[in-house]
């Protein structure tokens, strides 16, 4: 049975019309990290941070998953079926629910999902899809203590010891659509250096060596898609 990891970040989803963070028109062009996405700048002002992932959260309800997404549903749902002998893990950057949408069940959010809040008092994680302010209670404790589910600056990422351990048992290590320079996420391709294979799909072709085996130029909408049609066919 083969195994395959997949590590997708912002460029999966910037193809469905999701802004990315960093880029010539990423978000952090017009907020300072420092303010929006850190522990301390919601310290300093909550209602500016619930502001922000309102209007992201907003926006999630305005776009679709992309090729992309549904053929990596695709090539699980076929796992799952025996049309293919193997099963694939998503481990996602993205904190957006649209490979969930697309029909993905395995999926990791690494950096917590924009469709939770997290309850500083009781530690709830509730479903949310409102706007959330300061003054909003807990479902569960009715404390005023909510907080975007989102990994921020220096704060550690989720689920590690898990990603963990589908890395150790992976024979195929893909990654899709990220920049490859936030850790931990950008160290992954080293952890599985001698037991798995590598690919990188990527809009563009990274400048210098590439610790990948193979590297896959052009949008994943297309070179996502002939990937999983081509390991189907096979």
């Amino acid at each position: 049975m083969q195994r395959i990891v997949v590590l997708t970040g912002a460029g999966i989803s910037q193809e469905s019309g999701l802004q990315t963070f960093r880029g010539p028109d990423g978000l952090w062009n017009n907020e300072r990290i420092e303010d929006i996405c850190t522990p301390q700048g919601f310290q300093r002002n909550p209602l500016r941070v619930d502001r922000f992932y309102n209007g992201l959260r907003s926006k999630l309800s305005t776009v679709q998953p992309n090729a992309a997404h549904y053929a990596l549903a695709d090539l699980e749902r076929a796992g799952r079926e025996g049309r293919w002998a193997g099963q694939v893990t998503i481990v996602t950057q993205n904190i957006d629910d649209l490979h969930e949408r697309a029909g993905s069940h395995n999926v990791i959010h690494m950096h917590g999902e924009l469709l939770r809040l997290r309850c500083t008092h009781c530690h709830a994680k509730p479903v949310w899809r409102e706007d959330c302010y300061p003054q909003t209670p807990c479902p569960v404790c009715h404390t005023p203590s909510l907080r975007p589910d989102i990994v921020w600056f220096g704060e550690m990422p989720y689920h590690m010891e898990a990603i963990g351990t589908r890395l150790a048992e992976c024979d195929l290590f893909v990654a899709i659509g990220t920049s490859g320079t936030v850790y931990p996420a950008a160290g992954f391709v080293d952890s599985v250096a001698g037991h798995a294979d590598t690919m990188l799909f990527n809009l563009d072709i990274p400048h210098g060596p590439s610790p990948f085996d193979q590297v896959v130029p052009g949008p994943a909408t297309r070179t996502v898609s002939a990937w999983v049609r081509e390991l189907l066919e096979k």
